[in-house]
């Protein structure tokens, strides 16, 4: 196992595709949420009497502990930007030949897997890591200090930490099918955020909730619209979050799919 993260580390090193977009990702999270932030101020701090009762209706959301649940929301609508650097790694495999390279070294086809699958899992990690800073950042900025109840809500960063790991493992598994990264990438964003989307809202439309299980949408209900969404429509609101245990067992069981689609396909397809 120390080989597979050691070799896997040296390749992620000297990849500076991976160094960029892991920067972009760094910008993004905080960029986003921000702006997220920046809209909530505009709203509740204008000297008129709707601000304030906007602000005695929702609250502040970017404080603790509701900051986690906010900064992870926000957070994971940019989930598609790790992706990429996931859909090049494995394409890259196929494309230099060093998939075919590690096997003639005398790894087994199913250490190979394994050692992407260990690429998702450290790029997930380092993800929820800068989520978790970007939350703690808010928090902090918006309560001046920690408070006895700052960890209440920290869960929501495991949630997250679930919800980036299952699709990554897609955006992996296209990549690995597909074996070009421009095709994988194009097919995953138009899924990822067009097709999907467009599907589930024409179903909610005619009155369907099969929307909710289809593949990325499993693990997006993981962790639902902000607390000050239950102002609006607060029998939807509690339904979303009584509905979290149940699509932590479908994340997992569509993320458990995936990987072993990945082995088996390895298992049996040609080393070309």
């Amino acid at each position: 196992m120390n080989t597979l993260v050691r070799t896997e580390w040296l390749k992620m090193r000297k990849y500076n595709a991976f160094w960029w977009i892991m920067g972009i990702t760094l910008l993004s999270y905080p960029g986003m949420n921000y702006m997220a932030y920046f809209i909530y101020n505009e709203m509740t701090n204008r000297p008129d009497q709707i601000s304030q009762y906007a602000k005695m209706a929702i609250g502040n959301p970017f404080a603790f502990p509701e900051a986690w649940h906010t900064v992870t929301f926000f957070s994971s609508l940019f989930l598609f930007v790790p992706a990429v650097v996931v859909i090049m790694l494995i394409s890259n495999e196929y494309t230099f030949r060093t998939h075919r390279q590690n096997v003639i070294d005398g790894w087994s086809r199913s250490q190979f897997i394994t050692s992407k699958l260990i690429d998702v899992l450290i790029i997930s990690f380092l993800i929820t890591l800068m989520c978790f800073g970007v939350g703690l950042a808010t928090g902090l900025a918006n309560q001046h200090g920690l408070i006895h109840y700052t960890w209440d809500q920290v869960y929501y960063l495991g949630l997250f930490f679930l919800q980036t790991f299952a699709q990554l493992s897609i955006a992996f598994l296209l990549g690995f099918l597909i074996k070009k990264a421009f095709l994988a990438l194009g097919i995953f964003l138009f899924y990822f955020i067009i097709l999907e989307n467009m599907i589930i809202g024409v179903l909610e439309w005619k009155g369907f909730t099969a929307g909710n299980y289809f593949p990325l949408e499993v693990s997006d209900k993981l962790i639902p619209k902000p607390a000050f969404w239950s102002k609006i429509n607060p029998e939807a609101y509690q339904q979303s979050i009584d509905a979290i245990p149940l699509h932590i067992g479908l994340t997992i069981l569509v993320t458990a799919i995936v990987w072993f689609i990945c082995y088996r396909s390895n298992n049996r397809r040609d080393l070309k």
